[in-house]
């Protein structure tokens, strides 16, 4: 697996094509989003926590748009486990769930696919098994699941899609299940959404990026990453039948929710 330095946007482009996770981004992914989400780390490591303590036996975890397979590997390394005994009578620890890892794009599974396999080749014990799909996550059929993350995925889905797919995400959840969904977002307050955005890009200059890049890739994101208030999130969370949703992670106009069943 590729772990290049994102300069992407470094030289001025005289047509600026909308952003894809195509090939030229997955080599540089890691890099790209450290540099570029403030609390990506955090919200990684904690989505580990919470599979430790939400996940249940002989069920199905999901990590839908899960590009390089962050969240995947988080989750498999917290899920928790069963013992057994080997041929040999020594106790082994055995995960009696499943995690299906989908994203749309072959280019960020294949890079997945090697980050699985090096967890693979370097860990002794027996891990949770991944099935990389690729696919639409919007067609994804959600069964027997006591944990779903969308990270930062949901806003790439055309707004007159994200209603239904949480709503089948509810559904396919088991009672106690856990919804992970981070996001960038807005705010109606237009002193405090230029606020926010000025921070991010402060953020991404004390990264190392440049102005002609972060507006650039502003440029490629137009129409294509499409933030929504927190509001506008819980609202439609509730609505598909959530008992509890709120934050539990948050800086500058990134969040992240947790919604239980």
């Amino acid at each position: 697996m590729n772990n290049d330095r994102d300069n992407i946007y470094a030289t001025p482009l005289l047509d600026i094509a909308g952003f894809r996770f195509d090939q030229t981004v997955a080599s540089v992914f890691p890099d790209m989003i450290k540099r570029s989400v403030p609390g990506y780390e955090t919200i990684i490591a904690m989505t580990g926590t919470l599979a430790e303590r939400y996940v249940q036996p002989n069920s199905r975890c999901y990590d839908l748009g899960c590009s390089l397979g962050a969240s995947t590997i988080a989750m498999r390394h917290h899920i928790p486990y069963k013992s057994v005994k080997n041929n040999g009578g020594e106790n082994r620890g055995e995960s009696t769930c499943e995690i299906v890892a989908v994203d749309n794009s072959e280019d960020m599974l294949d890079q997945c696919r090697a980050v699985i396999q090096k967890d693979d080749d370097s860990t002794p014990a027996e891990l949770t098994p991944v099935n990389l799909v690729c696919g639409n996550v919007q067609d994804t059929p959600i069964t027997n699941a006591s944990m779903v993350v969308l990270n930062f995925t949901l806003q790439f889905i055309p707004m007159e899609q994200r209603a239904e797919l949480l709503q089948r995400i509810a559904d396919g959840l088991l009672p106690g299940g856990v919804l992970v969904l981070s996001e960038k977002v807005a705010f109606d307050d237009p002193q405090h959404q230029e606020l926010m955005i000025e921070l991010h890009h402060n953020f991404k200059r004390a990264n190392g990026y440049s102005d002609l890049e972060i507006s650039q890739k502003r440029s490629a994101l137009d129409d294509v990453l499409m933030p929504e208030t927190l509001e506008a999130h819980r609202n439609r969370l509730r609505k598909a039948g959530f008992s509890s949703v709120d934050v539990w992670f948050q800086c500058f106009n990134f969040a992240s929710l947790i919604a239980l069943k």
